[in-house]
């Protein structure tokens, strides 16, 4: 773990204290990927163009700000360098020796041509590992194609098997694809931290977008080696996993019901008054159902489309058969589970007094995560960065300020504002 004489922005705790994080990335995945790690306790540093980071003009604001950013760019020291200019590289050359990890997502080879390629990072800091998140990862004939998550859902194939079998692949109203990539560096940053506190030795970790979505097409890689077969949308059902469908309900609203093991397929016929059909031959077995899917599925939506909602998931649920309504945020912030869990935490807010963010996950008994503070305003770490942990003066960090290197920003009162509204 690295050392400093610099004092932390609050008191941070959790499995990751004293590991320091410094962020090049932008928009969703590598800060997804330092979001994680901050809400565990890591020091995490964030460098953006003066301008921000693209994320800030994603989602949706209030009041001028954007709420993305209040989520993402939490429990991070902001700081504005502009990675193109001399002084900006060195003033993250001298931060990287004072980091345990860096995250970056920029094309591969940008780096390199900033002077900020791995041997000079770790030059000084042999023990740095360095996160490298991009489309296609660091080497291919692909490398230097620009890659969005969204593109990379196609390229993975997570966006072939999306959607309905009779319209074209859709996909899902968030940056998946970045957020499963963002995870997998996570991941990955906390196996490299864990070696290199065993070995004395850094590493770099390729963590390519393309690939985090083609791992989440597990079960359909051996299906085509050995058979042939490649996987095709399949609407509102899971194939050759039956009944797991989304039925019509009295009210006409959508009950999501998965019951395709035998216990729980043998309660769903009796909560539907139809205990026979657990031995009815076309339905007695996992692969009988499979085989006899559209008979099943019709008789399911007959008997759905006969109650009300409410009725249907209250009598499924009392059954135990997994089976819900569709949660929207609406639903999701007016639930109890939810607020009994935690999962909405209230924090503190420099400019809307406070705001309501997505809590950490998983849930650690002893060593959980938690909000510190919220995203904060482009530059509100600059100087305190540069002078406690990369060790400038007033003086320097004003001639870096001057040559338009670094944007200070409107500096925070104190770090007993910021930790005032902290949240688990």
């Amino acid at each position: 773990m690295s050392e400093s004489n610099s004092t932390p922005r609050s008191d941070a705790s959790g499995p990751l204290a004293g590991v320091r994080v410094l962020e090049l990335s932008t928009t969703v995945a590598g800060p997804f990927c330092g979001r994680l790690l901050g809400d565990f306790g890591a020091e995490v540093i964030k460098v953006e163009p003066r301008v921000g980071d693209e994320v800030r003009s994603m989602g949706r604001h209030a009041q001028g700000k954007s709420l993305y950013a209040a989520s993402i760019l939490r429990n991070k020291a902001l700081a504005a360098i502009d990675l193109r200019t001399p002084g900006g590289q060195e003033a993250v050359r001298r931060l990287a020796g004072v980091c345990d990890v860096v995250v970056e997502n920029f094309r591969p080879g940008r780096l390199e041509q900033w002077g900020l390629g791995y041997e000079n990072l770790a030059a000084a800091n042999p023990k740095l590992v360095l996160v490298r998140i991009s489309g296609y990862g660091q080497d291919g004939p692909n490398r230097e194609r620009p890659g969005y998550g969204v593109i990379m859902e196609a390229v993975g194939g997570l966006r072939h098997i999306t959607g309905d079998t009779d319209r074209p692949p859709t996909r899902m109203a968030v940056s998946l694809t970045d957020y499963i990539t963002g995870l997998y560096a996570a991941f990955g940053t906390v196996m490299a931290v864990r070696h290199a506190e065993l070995t004395g030795e850094g590493q770099v970790i390729d963590a390519a977008l393309y690939e985090g979505a083609f791992s989440f097409m597990e079960p359909h890689v051996p299906a085509y080696a050995a058979l042939g077969a490649v996987a095709q949308r399949a609407g509102n059902h899971l194939p050759n996993n039956v009944p797991n469908n989304l039925y019509i309900t009295g009210d006409e609203q959508y009950l999501l019901i998965a019951a395709p093991a035998q216990a729980p397929f043998r309660r769903l016929a009796e909560c539907m008054g139809r205990p026979d059909l657990a031995d009815d031959p076309r339905f007695a077995t996992a692969a009988a159902r499979v085989e006899n899917e559209g008979a099943l599925d019709d008789l399911i939506a007959a008997w759905t489309g006969s109650h009300p909602l409410e009725a249907l998931e209250a009598r499924l649920h009392e059954a135990a058969i997994p089976a819900t309504s569709i949660l929207s945020m609406a639903d999701i912030f007016a639930h109890p589970h939810y607020r009994a869990r935690g999962m909405l935490a209230e924090v503190s807010d420099e400019d809307l007094g406070h705001v309501t963010l997505a809590a950490p996950v998983p849930h650690l008994t002893g060593t959980p995560g938690r909000i510190r503070w919220a995203g904060r305003a482009i530059g509100a770490d600059t100087r305190r960065v540069l002078m406690d942990i990369a060790g400038y003066n007033e003086a320097e960090v004003a001639a870096l300020e001057n040559d338009q290197a670094v944007y200070c920003g409107k500096s925070l009162q104190s770090a007993d504002a910021t930790s005032a509204g902290e949240q688990t």
